[in-house]
């Protein structure tokens, strides 16, 4: 199902709305996040009504997608710097509740295999919020990653790297591998909502609407799923067809209704 909205807020709002709705209807929730510039108005919005209307958070588990090899946890461009300043440091969500595949691991394949068997001991993820790379990357899943994969090492691609050096002060400083969780992890979830915005993912997202499920592109698994909605603004939106565009417009004047 797609959701098209005309501006990137309106599509953050819905997306952390999705959220919310989510926390509401079950407090013990297992909630996959993603990162990236993308997801910081939705954590954003998530806090403010937080604030304004608080739930009880202290039930709920959370999985990240992915971590860098290399980078420690304090490390600036570490995606567990991102959760915590964006939403952790700002919520009231348990440490122990909240996972993020490790970095500077010294066994790096014994903590792959642990993490997604955490996930399995929950039960598997009741919501999984997702971005999408420029080559049609779902967390750090390459072009041509096994849809069967689990947490797993991957080569960031140079594409990854060059879309991701906006955030380094030196292009060279980005990671060359990462840890990320297995598509077939992501697919496990009872409910996806992927969020693209902005015209840089005008293509992808094309491209994805046109393609089978064919791992050259990763987020095409997402269409073996039985409940993924994805959520545009109309830059992102652009290249669809004009008949989906018109049909996912069709919601609420607000953007914002359940």
């Amino acid at each position: 199902m797609y959701k098209i909205f005309n501006t990137a807020g309106e599509a953050s709002e819905y997306t952390a709305r999705r959220l919310l709705n989510q926390i509401r209807l079950n407090p013990r929730a297992s909630l996959g996040f993603a990162t990236g510039s993308t997801m910081e108005p939705v954590y954003r919005f998530l806090v403010k009504c937080l604030k304004r209307d608080p739930l009880d958070l202290s039930q709920l588990t959370t999985f990240n997608l992915d971590e860098y090899i290399g980078l420690s946890r304090g490390h600036a461009q570490s995606y567990r710097y991102y959760m915590q300043h964006h939403l952790f440091n700002k919520l009231s969500i348990p440490e122990d509740k909240v996972n993020l595949p490790d970095g500077k691991a010294t066994d790096v394949s014994r903590a792959c295999h642990a993490y997604s068997e955490a996930i399995e001991a929950v039960g598997g993820l009741d919501f999984q919020l997702l971005g999408i790379g420029s080559n049609g990357h779902i967390g750090f899943n390459e072009p041509y990653t096994c849809f069967f994969s689990r947490t797993h090492v991957v080569e960031l691609s140079e594409q990854t790297r060059l879309d991701n050096g906006r955030f380094f002060a030196n292009k060279k400083d980005v990671p060359t591998q990462a840890i990320t969780m297995g598509i077939q992890d992501i697919l496990d979830a009872k409910e996806i909502v992927l969020l693209a915005t902005g015209s840089k993912k005008a293509a992808v997202m094309a491209d994805l609407y046109r393609s089978a499920a064919d791992v050259a592109l990763p987020a095409s698994a997402l269409k073996q799923h039985g409940n993924v909605t994805f959520v545009l603004d109309r830059e992102a939106a652009s290249l669809l067809p004009r008949e989906v565009l018109g049909e996912a417009m069709g919601i609420e004047k607000t953007g914002l209704g359940l």
